[in-house]
């Protein structure tokens, strides 16, 4: 692969005849160019569906509460028509395990388009650039006004930008706590001033993170923070879909006027114009290779189109292609890798669901009573004495009945219906009692039967073990 780049060490005079590196950088602020193209729509519509998503969803009723509802208190996680308990942990790290496969299938098949066109953090950095340019202008107003003494006109849109910032920055920490608390809540108490210090805290926890990430940190968080910049280059093939210039048609750059035989003078397509890094939210130059700071958002690629368009020139000096492609090779789209990801993703993918759909909203714990193994009734029945654990983990009450199995003649004294209501957990005391002359051996391995009287597939079967005396001899 093309190697990446060393920025450069400049070397200082230190003590005597040696020389010392500063290996910190301080950080270039990036005047992002305003652009249009393909990529940049392709951006917009996949950021405005996740924003809808991110905003939207906590405003959603369904069956008469929020349609999602991530309750801590009460631990239960509403999502739609669905309630997730602690205890379906497995269900959560299975699904993680799901969207790490799938950001490995695309990773191997096309880079990082998760990072260009889906990640949080370059979705708000988008958002914000708009936000900056709306106020102060486009890139060269901007370099302008930050080079300028301060003045009014200066502090009135620094002023605006950071004002608008924080908008954006409060309206995600109210949609992101609200998946916490409420939001039909959330919105009046926070206006009220009523909330409570964990709900404020927050609040402004986010708030001050949206701001900071996606105002001033930026590219920093993509290049030094996030660890699959620095992993994802060993998921990259020949074959692997990168945006790359194309350096044997470009090359010589150089500067011309249109309709000029630039051929004639030596010189290749790029006319070294510098729109490519100028639209770049993270400041690299594409013409220097591949690099692991690349976002592949496409912005440079929109931006040579462009420029080859007013040129006359073919569109492509910068592109989506392959390193197999640059180098005149074929590129195998399908490879034992790529197929591998797939089938494990479609394997798995079928399992979890098929898991959801035959999950069953009723969760069964007994409990035997350790205090004694078993007593004698003044009738001379054999009792054993368990509590029942049942979680109602519908949305819905229901009427439960229980049943026992497993030894002739065994009886269940306790009343057999129960009534638990939606996310109820109920602990029922139940007693067994069995003739002695039916026990053969001193336990028994039974069966406790708990099921919706209103709703036969709402149903669990149970194992437990019911203990005698010895039989005599």
């Amino acid at each position: 692969m093309n190697q990446i780049p060393v920025k450069d060490v400049t070397p200082k005079k230190g003590n005597g005849d040696k020389e010392t590196f500063d290996l910190y950088a301080k950080r270039e602020h990036i005047y992002v160019k305003y652009y249009k193209g393909f990529f940049k729509n392709f951006r917009i519509i996949s950021g405005a569906i996740m924003l809808l998503m991110f905003y939207g969803f906590p405003w959603l009723q369904w069956d008469g509460r929020q349609a999602v509802l991530f309750d801590l208190p009460e631990r239960q996680f509403h999502v739609f028509g669905m309630t997730f308990w602690p205890q379906d942990f497995m269900l959560l790290s299975w699904l993680l395990i799901i969207l790490a496969f799938t950001l490995f299938f695309v990773t191997v098949f096309a880079g990082r388009l998760w990072c260009g066109y889906a990640c949080p953090q370059f979705v708000w950095t988008w958002l914000f650039i708009w936000a900056e340019r709306v106020t102060e202008g486009d890139r060269n107003k901007r370099i302008r006004l930050d080079k300028s003494t301060m003045s009014k006109d200066k502090a009135v849109r620094k002023g605006a930008k950071h004002l608008l910032w924080l908008l954006i920055a409060a309206a995600s920490a109210i949609a992101f706590v609200g998946y916490f608390s409420p939001i039909r809540e959330l919105v009046p108490n926070l206006f009220s001033f009523e909330l409570g210090p964990w709900e404020m805290w927050w609040l402004a926890f986010f708030t001050v993170a949206t701001y900071g990430n996606a105002g001033w940190l930026r590219e920093q968080v993509c290049i030094y923070m996030c660890p699959y910049a620095r992993f994802q280059s060993v998921m990259f093939d020949q074959d692997t879909l990168i945006i790359s210039y194309d350096e044997k048609r470009g090359e010589k750059r150089g500067s011309r006027k249109k309709g000029a035989d630039y051929k004639a003078q030596g010189l290749g397509d790029c006319i070294d114009c510098g729109n490519c890094v100028h639209v770049c939210p993270v400041g690299i130059d594409i013409r220097d290779g591949l690099q692991y700071e690349c976002v592949a958002c496409g912005a440079c690629v929109d931006a040579c189109d462009d420029i080859m368009d007013r040129m006359g020139y073919p569109r492509g000096l910068v592109r989506y292609t392959t390193e197999h492609q640059l180098e005149g090779k074929k590129t195998h789209l399908l490879r034992p890798r790529l197929i591998g990801y797939f089938v494990a993703l479609i394997a798995m993918f079928s399992a979890f669901a098929y898991t959801l759909y035959s999950r069953v909203p009723l969760e069964v714990d007994i409990i035997r009573d350790r205090g004694q193994l078993y007593t004698t009734t003044p009738s001379g029945l054999i009792e054993n004495v368990y509590t029942l654990k049942i979680a109602n983990k519908e949305q819905n009450d229901h009427t439960y009945r229980i049943s026992v199995s497993g030894i002739d003649g065994m009886t269940l004294v306790s009343e057999p219906v129960v009534d638990i209501a939606a996310g109820e957990l109920l602990d029922y005391p139940i007693r067994l009692h069995v003739p002695p002359s039916d026990l053969e051996k001193p336990n028994y391995d039974i069966q406790f039967t708990v099921e919706a009287v209103d709703a036969t597939s709402i149903r669990v079967t149970e194992e437990n073990r019911f203990i005698g005396p010895a039989p005599s001899r």
